[in-house]
């Protein structure tokens, strides 16, 4: 079964989270992932339908959602068009987002039928920026059963020097390519000072630490925008990391966007196939 475009509303403010959907009908309960997108990134991108319906076979759920200030629109889901959003955004607005996607799956309204769902067997998967999010949400809350990286972030503040925040406060807004569309996507002062002001919150190493859920993460280790060096930090906070450094392989693990192919890229199907023993359903 298939559901696409659901809006799920926010209880923190206006913007709606769009969400897809994918599971098979099988009169048993499965486990549900959560997958959430990284930086300039969206649950249409490349290969994530592919990935979406490579988890449903494997009769696990699959939710892969828009942040609402991805810089997505309802009526333009395959590319960041509204940059207002998108500069607005922050790690707050997305945990927010997270904990509003987690309630919607434990209403009676959620489309996926009570005898389909295993509500105590929730695992939150997600990529780059998308994976450090996971892992602070992780920490603060308990329905979370299982956590999946994928090429995570491990530290929200990395590459910010005092000279570049100092002149980034200054201007207010700094302006930022995206090197698939040409795009100058700005961002607004205010994700650093929601850094500064949540300090213990935005903390990974700090959930990591604490997070009690088992965790799985991958990275490539030609990772050219988040070093593999961040994985191994990942383990060293939390030593029980079920970790698996993928060789050869850069940030998307082999995929693009767009992706033209009708089957994913090998490192994509080495992970779901260890994710899918991870949580246990091979």
């Amino acid at each position: 079964m298939i559901k696409e475009n659901i809006i799920i509303s926010s209880t923190h403010h206006s913007k709606p989270i769009t969400a897809d959907l994918r599971f098979m009908m099988t009169y048993s309960k499965k486990p549900l992932i959560i997958f959430v997108h990284g930086f300039k990134g969206f649950k249409d991108w490349g290969v994530f339908n592919l990935v979406a319906e490579e988890f449903a076979k494997k009769e696990v759920i699959f939710l892969k959602i828009n942040l609402s200030h991805n810089g997505t629109k309802a009526d333009q889901l395959s590319d960041i068009t509204d940059l207002e959003a998108f500069g607005n955004n922050n790690f707050t607005i997305e945990l927010g987002d997270l904990e509003d996607v987690i309630d919607y799956i434990h209403q009676p309204d959620c489309p996926v039928p009570a005898a389909e769902f295993d509500l105590n067997n929730i695992i939150l998967m997600g990529h780059s920026r998308g994976g450090g999010l996971i892992l602070l949400k992780a920490a603060e809350d308990t329905r979370i059963k299982k956590v999946v990286t994928l090429a995570a972030i491990n530290d929200l503040t990395k590459g910010w020097p005092a000279s570049f925040t100092a002149e980034w406060k200054k201007k207010g807004v700094i302006l930022i390519e995206n090197s698939r569309t040409g795009q100058q996507m700005p961002l607004y002062y205010q994700l650093a000072e929601d850094v500064v002001n949540n300090p213990e919150r935005l903390s990974i190493e700090k959930a990591v630490t604490k997070m009690n859920q088992p965790l799985l993460a991958f990275h490539g280790t030609k990772d050219e925008t988040l070093p593999v060096d961040m994985a191994y930090q990942l383990q060293k906070w939390k030593p029980s990391t079920h970790l698996h450094i993928v060789a050869n392989e850069n940030h998307v693990f082999g995929a693009a966007h767009p992706w033209k192919n009708d089957h994913l890229p090998s490192a994509w199907g080495n992970i779901i196939g260890k994710t899918i023993q991870f949580i246990g359903k091979a």
